[in-house]
């Protein structure tokens, strides 16, 4: 019986990759396109407006003249004192484009911490499950390692480089007050002062003179979380379901929109754009499944990310009553 096991294993050893090689082949042939073109050392499709098997709204977003967004109708809910929920539809082209999920919260009633796992053994899912919050989001940029790529607090502690230069801004929360900080004439180092959480993002969305640091707009498109504060002093955190939104059209949409944004600042996107909520019975769950990257020719390339599963999470932002 061992040399027929034998002979079994090595027949699948061998049948496996061309299994595997004849898939992929039947998968570049059913969307047209070649998976073995690489960008940077990671597999990236070339896609364009023309791409049928895109979402509707990334098409739009990938035409020469996107169009204009506006906010739809919305509610807030009350899920407990102190924390709202609701969801701002994106409309453009005639419909739906996109939706923004929403949380406002009283950092009166409510704390805010950061962690960050550099293994990378953290998926929302799993951050929800050890840390029993009531909202997590995904928190600011981190390395290959693992590790913040900003200055960041987490339990008082300084984690991530020592030595930076922010001019965008900072999410800073402490005993006496949670805020934004626009560092455009602020050191980060004198904001973290005294914060139990804190981070360093970039760029910063909306100023209070409603102005926006993004640069010129390059047309990246992604899933895409963020955080703000609005003129009562409340904390907005917003995660979208698509990718209709370049980093400059957020922008607008966020100043043109109902939130009532003092400043708003940007944390990471991609796949990584996810947001979970469990309070007073009160569920939700999304995760981002878009990153497109277009060159200055207006040629469009998406990175491939898993339909099932969530994807790592390095760094989070967790929301808890006080």
């Amino acid at each position: 019986m061992r040399p027929r096991l034998l002979a079994t294993w090595l027949g699948v050893l061998l049948v496996a990759p061309v299994l595997t090689w004849l898939g992929v082949i039947a998968f570049e042939r059913g969307i047209g396109t070649d998976l073995s073109v690489r960008y940077g050392g990671q597999v990236w499709i070339p896609i364009d407006a023309g791409t049928p098997w895109l979402a509707k709204s990334v098409r739009l977003a990938l035409s020469r003249t996107p169009p204009n967004a506006t906010p739809g109708g919305m509610t807030w809910r009350t899920i407990a004192p102190g924390f709202e929920a609701a969801e701002l539809p994106v409309l453009a082209g005639g419909g739906e484009v996109d939706r923004i999920l929403l949380a406002r919260i009283d950092p009166a009633r409510y704390r805010f911490v950061v962690r960050n796992d550099p293994a990378g053994r953290h998926n929302l899912q799993r951050w929800m499950h050890d840390l029993h919050p009531a909202l997590a989001v995904n928190g600011s940029f981190y390395g290959r390692d693992g590790r913040p790529a900003t200055p960041v607090v987490s339990d008082g502690m300084p984690i991530g480089p020592a030595a930076y230069t922010a001019r965008q801004g900072a999410f800073v929360s402490s005993p006496a007050m949670t805020a934004i900080h626009d560092l455009a004439h602020e050191d980060w180092r004198e904001s973290f002062k005294g914060a139990d959480a804190a981070m360093v993002s970039y760029p910063l969305l909306l100023a209070a003179d409603g102005s926006s640091r993004v640069g010129a707009d390059s047309g990246w498109l992604a899933n895409r979380s963020f955080i703000g504060q609005d003129r009562e002093g409340r904390i907005i955190i917003g995660t979208t379901k698509g990718a209709f939104f370049s980093l400059k059209r957020l922008a607008e949409f966020l100043k043109r929109s109902p939130l009532d944004l003092k400043l708003a600042l940007d944390l990471d996107g991609g796949p990584v754009a996810c947001q979970g909520v469990d309070l007073n019975g009160f569920r939700r769950t999304t995760c981002g499944h878009w990153e497109i990257q277009v060159d200055r020719d207006g040629r469009a390339k998406m990175l491939p990310t898993s339909p099932i599963g969530q994807p790592s999470m390095p760094m989070v932002l967790a929301v808890y009553p006080r």
